[in-house]
């Protein structure tokens, strides 16, 4: 089979790239050629297969016209060398940049929504190369509807793959409220902290740890402060065996504003945990959170339902438990195995139809570092 390569601006942690290493080490493992090209940095977070190709075609470009030009041109010489690779954006901007790149070259490319598509700030000109690809791979129906008719019939719905790792967890659980995710306004963490310093008033023996880096930190630290509950909020940075870490806490929490769908979420149901998410667009969390069933959702912004589902978690641990149990179902269908044939499929004609045959040939977030 042809090369595979994954396009993403950088590999530091995040649930994308957790995707990515996933589903490349998966391809390394059954013989498939597969690399790797970051366009804006070159760290990486998770292990990979040794070997898979990673190839770093620039940093981050702070907005220069120059950087971003000799980022094109590094794109389409490897694009041009590995004539007859499959190209696989898992980037709004590496879509961008893989059709500007790769104009005029037969390649077979896909592109991978991996967040909300309303909140993308040029959209006209994401349209536009996501019209050049044969098929676009979103995470939920809403993601889908999100797009312009064109786009729409060459859009299929594959959710993220799960790292099978850590078995769950059926012991006592620790006074910990975990949340896993960069540390950005997308994620919500202020949300977070109000509605813990809430939760304290009567659960004043619980502990939330914070696992991400980001911008916000400082900000976070602050309004930790402000709420006087820093003694109990615990910033735990980056893990690079965050399963392991999190999987006897009492509780997981996503309080994002949007998003895709959470891989942090996803791994942490099916650890068994007890998991309370935001009701965010574009629809992930209600596509696999029953609400009282296998999890809790609470709206988006709410402090006081966020806060109240947190103690009745603390509360009733029969519910927990319940809710855990009926969670770790997604195990099995979500494995990575399973997610990477359906990928797989895309390519060869043998999955849900896509309508559009057009490649990459002949005329076919938005962050200013990049």
């Amino acid at each position: 089979m042809e090369k595979i390569v994954f396009v993403i601006p950088d590999m530091p942690g995040g649930g994308t790239e957790r995707v990515v290493a996933l589903l490349a080490n998966e391809y390394s493992r059954r013989g498939i050629p597969v690399a790797i090209l970051l366009f804006a940095g070159s760290e990486r977070a998770y292990p990979l297969d040794s070997r898979i190709e990673v190839v770093s075609v620039g940093g981050p470009s702070g907005g220069s016209f120059s950087a971003r030009l000799g980022r094109l041109r590094s794109m389409r010489r490897f694009y041009r060398e590995n004539k007859n690779c499959q190209i696989w954006a898992f980037s709004a901007m590496g879509a961008v940049f893989t059709a500007v790149a790769a104009f005029g070259q037969r390649h077979f490319f896909l592109v991978s929504e991996r967040n909300d598509p309303t909140r993308y700030d040029h959209r006209r000109i994401r349209d536009l190369c996501y019209w050049r690809a044969r098929v676009v791979v979103c995470q939920t129906e809403d993601a889908v509807k999100s797009f312009p008719a064109g786009i729409r019939k060459k859009c299929v719905v594959i959710p993220n793959p799960l790292e099978p790792g850590e078995e769950p967890y059926a012991g006592e659980r620790e006074k910990r409220i975990v949340a896993v995710g960069r540390l950005n306004a997308q994620k919500n963490h202020k949300l977070l902290l109000q509605a813990f310093a809430s939760f304290t008033k009567k659960h004043g023996d619980y502990v939330l740890e914070l696992y991400g880096q980001g911008e916000l930190e400082t900000e976070l630290k602050a309004l930790a402060a402000e709420l006087k509950i820093d003694r109990s909020v615990i910033f735990k940075g980056f893990s690079d065996h965050v399963l392991a870490d999190i999987r006897t806490a009492a509780m997981y929490v996503l309080s994002s504003d949007y998003e895709g769908i959470s891989n942090s979420m996803l791994e942490a149901m099916a650890l068994g945990l007890p998991v309370i998410a935001t009701d965010c667009p574009i629809g992930g969390s209600r596509m696999y959170i029953q609400d009282g069933v296998n999890g809790f959702l609470v709206p988006v912004g709410d402090v006081s339902a966020l806060a109240d589902a947190m103690g009745r978690l603390a509360d009733e641990p029969a519910l927990g438990e319940r809710l855990g149990a009926e969670a770790v179902k997604l195990r099995e269908e979500l494995a990575t195995g399973k997610i990477a044939d359906r990928f797989l499929a895309l390519t060869t004609g043998g999955g849900n139809a896509v309508s559009g045959k057009r490649g990459v040939r002949g005329g076919g977030q938005g962050d200013k570092n990049v």
